[in-house]
């Protein structure tokens, strides 16, 4: 189920030297990965801005082998005040908290750093590329801010689903017997489910990818989209459909029982179905760039982006159900 290159990338031999890099990255990068979700925080805040940095600068790389030419510090500057746009309550208190107890000047609000930095980029791109001559104004404005929006926007919400918990959390719906002062340890534990909640996602999309690759290898038969990504079939697709509802019930039951089961089957549903387009549109990118992996950052896993394009497609949908319809 893992992605073919396209047919002028030549692949490397896999063997045991590799298996081992990947065996020993993910070794360590799994539970630090877990590690800072359950955190949260400016913790988890740095993690996914680092993240979503990293995967932008490789997005624009393969767009320059496909022939464009992007604006890449712009949109990596737009992109991190986008990512930080979503942890902004959390700035305001560390930097303003006094300031605006006293009277003064507010610190602007998610909303508003994220309009000024989206009409910022759009004002910046605009001007700068009217002083460039290399490529196409239209292809280079284009991926620019394609690239801030699908991945520093996208990603940026899954610093709002982490941000939803206590802050957002509908308490008095959910424990309708609590007063109006909050206990300590409910308040602890909604944080908690916070954490929790993330790593549910993080895990319901492992499990998905895990067994959509086996189930493939072993009894996939019809290809899904043979233009994009060859050896990936439709049984490995309802493989991974399968065990991602299986693994939302799972984290339902053992980790985030605020849930209720349509929660669940929604959850895993929504990782299941988009959680695979979005490795697929990634591929499709890759594909475009004549390029195996969109980068080789991480031994034996390619670059950031190709392991985390599920979660950047998947976060704006779980934050949009968990904020409007879960916590309405």
């Amino acid at each position: 189920m893992t992605d073919a290159p396209a047919p002028s990338v030549q692949e490397k031999p896999s063997g045991l030297p590799n298996l081992v890099v990947r065996i020993l990255l993910a070794t360590v990068g799994i539970p630090l990965v877990l590690f800072v979700s359950y955190q949260g925080g400016f913790l988890f805040l740095g993690f996914v801005i680092l993240v979503g940095l990293l995967a932008l600068h490789e997005f624009y790389a393969m767009a320059r082998r496909s022939g464009a030419r992007p604006l890449s510090i712009v949109g990596i500057i737009a992109g991190f005040f986008v990512i930080i746009s979503f942890g902004a309550r959390r700035l305001e208190t560390l930097f303003v908290g006094a300031a605006v107890s006293s009277g003064g000047v507010s610190f602007p609000s998610p909303f508003q750093i994220l309009l000024f930095s989206s009409l910022g980029l759009m004002l910046a791109a605009l001007l700068v590329e009217l002083f460039r001559i290399e490529g196409s104004p239209f292809a280079n404005l284009g991926v620019t801010i394609l690239g801030v929006f699908y991945i520093a926007f996208f990603l940026g919400t899954l610093v709002g689903v982490r941000e939803l918990f206590p802050a957002e959390f509908p308490i008095h719906r959910f424990f309708p017997s609590t007063g109006v002062t909050l206990p300590n340890a409910l308040v602890g534990r909604i944080e908690s489910w916070g954490g929790l909640t993330v790593i549910s996602l993080f895990s319901i999309i492992w499990i998905c990818d895990t067994a959509a690759y086996f189930v493939g290898l072993s009894i996939g038969r019809h290809p899904l989209f043979p233009r994009v990504s060859p050896k990936k079939t439709w049984e490995g697709a309802i493989g991974g459909f399968v065990f991602a509802i299986a693994a939302g019930l799972a984290a339902r039951a053992y980790l985030i029982p605020y849930l209720t089961i349509a929660d669940a089957l929604v959850l895993g549903g929504i990782v299941g179905i988009f959680g695979q387009l979005g490795d697929l549109i990634e591929s499709r990118f890759k594909r475009d760039a004549n390029v195996k992996d969109s980068s080789s950052l991480l031994p034996g896993h390619g670059g950031v982006l190709d392991r985390f394009d599920s979660l950047i497609f998947v976060s704006p949908l779980v934050y949009l159900y968990l904020d409007f319809i879960v916590f309405r």
